[in-house]
């Protein structure tokens, strides 16, 4: 279980809870997604790659055919177990471990990504090991992708659903603005590019109930009574307000930065 007083107001999560979820239906990013990072030359022949916060491996699992040698961490063995599963026949290294205590040599890496997980960790540990992870010239690349509850009435009603039963949950209200970096990072790196996009992705009422379920505020917290029960409300209420298939309005936001001279 994991506890940190800046995320839920302190209440505990567990990604192990909704690893099987998770890696059936989380890995919704479509190849558009991770156009500007193979548009950045990061991922290549030869290259070494580490993926801090890797969950089910879904970055790794999407860029391998670029030739670059990935490494996926994460903290919960269940999603580890489950990134193995997935990467059946495909050449990346898992190993369960807090991206705090990542304990690689010095200028092990060209490229270090962080999908969807960056907020998570200290910064004030984490930012200076990474720097001191890549190579010389390495860059760190920070992604984000998110509904926006504002402008897509399925998002906002099921966003709505989870804070009635689970009024901690801060990961809902989210919209359309750069990754958000804290202030350590620019003693360490200098940012090369940012972006952000629109991207409609689509959903069956049966991938959206599982991406809901497998989310912070859901899977991940809800005690087994409470889940149930919102899994039942949530889906009688899609088939009142979404058709079969559908499509959720999200923001994708890019920052790519170098690591400075040491």
């Amino acid at each position: 279980m994991i506890y940190d007083a800046r995320l839920d107001g302190g209440a505990g999560f567990d990604w192990g809870r909704t690893a099987a979820e998770y890696a059936k239906y989380r890995d919704i990013y479509p190849p558009s997604f991770w156009e500007p990072l193979l548009n950045a030359g990061l991922f290549r022949e030869g290259m070494r790659v580490l993926d801090i916060g890797t969950g089910t491996g879904v970055l790794p699992r999407a860029l391998w055919k670029s030739g670059a040698q990935f490494t996926g961490t994460d903290i919960s063995p269940e999603q580890i177990e489950q990134a193995r599963q997935l990467s059946a026949g495909i050449p990346v290294e898992y190993r369960v471990c807090p991206a705090e205590a990542l304990d690689f040599p010095d200028a092990s890496f060209d490229t270090v990504t962080a999908c969807q997980c960056f907020f998570y960790f200290d910064h004030r540990i984490v930012v200076p090991l990474i720097a001191r992870l890549l190579k010389p010239g390495g860059h760190l690349a920070v992604t984000y992708l998110s509904w926006l509850p504002e402008e897509d009435p399925i998002a906002g009603a099921s966003e709505q659903l989870v804070l009635r039963f689970n009024p901690h949950w801060t990961g809902g209200g989210e919209y359309r603005r750069p990754v958000d970096l804290p202030a350590i990072t620019a003693e360490y790196f200098t940012i090369e590019h940012e972006e952000q996009f629109e991207m409609l992705l689509p959903f069956t009422r049966e991938s959206w109930a599982g991406r809901i379920h497998a989310c912070r505020g859901v899977g991940a917290s809800l005690p087994p009574e409470a889940l149930e029960h919102f899994d039942a409300e949530h889906r009688a209420m899609l088939l009142g307000i979404a058709p079969e298939r559908f499509e959720v309005r999200h923001y994708a936001a890019y920052a790519i930065l170098r690591v400075n001279d040491m």
